[in-house]
């Protein structure tokens, strides 16, 4: 049985939704639908990128995930199905596949601009629906259309190191408004030796000395930070919502030093 999951920026308020799956339906009736998010920041894809990064491995192998966030058809936009990691991707060239996945995807197929739409302010209810559903009927994507290179490339913020500090940023606030950086266990380790440190940011430090396990090693509505379930170090606060009580936000940068 086909899963096909879904990624957009289209709320839950609209049709929009309802719209795809009903698509999904009309065509693949034993589909197996999964949203992974429909609650992206409208064309956020640095956001939609890390959701779906951290959300689709954990899918069986050969699921396809419909992504809708700016797709929008036009001359500029191309649409592409992707297969990389024994998974199938159908979405826009916009950038989001570069930030999705460390190297290069195994195929990438252009499906164009010629495909027929009754809406192509709306491309994923049609061209994207139909391409996910004949993925899921066929298991390949070599007959959609010529292979060709992803036109459009975006990269991630990387940490600036140095023997005494590491300086990074955040990339993504949760629902508990914890705050995420791009500061990985490895590199953390790799500059720290044990040392100790403190956290600056906002022109302010912090009296943190340790990497916790656990949200609840510290009283509650203390700080803390601890590497969570995607290895990247984030900044919390027990039973708190560190983003809005510290003022910090996507793109904001964080500074450890080391003693």
């Amino acid at each position: 049985m086909a899963i096909i999951t879904l990624t957009t920026d289209l709320g839950i308020k609209d049709y929009y939704v309802s719209a795809i799956k009903g698509s999904i339906l009309k065509i693949l009736p034993q589909a197996t639908i999964v949203d992974i998010t429909h609650q992206i920041a409208p064309f956020d894809i640095l956001q939609a990128s890390f959701i779906l990064k951290n959300a689709y491995k954990e899918f069986p192998e050969g699921t396809i995930h419909l992504i809708g966030i700016n797709s929008e058809v036009n001359n500029k936009v191309k649409h592409f199905a992707i297969e990389m990691n024994q998974h199938f991707f159908v979405g826009a060239d916009n950038g989001i596949f570069s930030l999705m996945f460390d190297s290069s995807p195994t195929k990438t197929i252009l499906l164009g601009n010629s495909l027929p739409t009754d809406s192509p302010s709306f491309p994923a209810k049609d061209i994207l629906v139909r391409t996910a559903c004949y993925i899921a009927e066929k298991g390949e994507i070599d007959t959609l259309g010529k292979a060709g290179p992803l036109l459009v490339e975006r990269k991630l913020l990387q940490p600036i190191i140095n023997e005494k500090s590491i300086r990074g940023n955040v990339i993504f606030v949760d629902g508990y408004e914890n705050v995420i950086t791009n500061i990985t266990r490895e590199l953390f380790d790799g500059v720290s030796k044990n040392r100790k440190f403190n956290v600056f940011f906002r022109n302010s430090d912090y009296d943190v000395n340790k990497v916790s396990l656990r949200y609840n090693d510290v009283p509650e509505g203390e700080m803390l930070i601890m590497y969570g379930s995607t290895g990247y170090l984030e900044i919390a606060i027990n039973k708190g919502r560190a983003s809005g009580l510290l003022g910090l936000k996507p793109g904001d940068t964080i500074r450890i030093e080391f003693e």
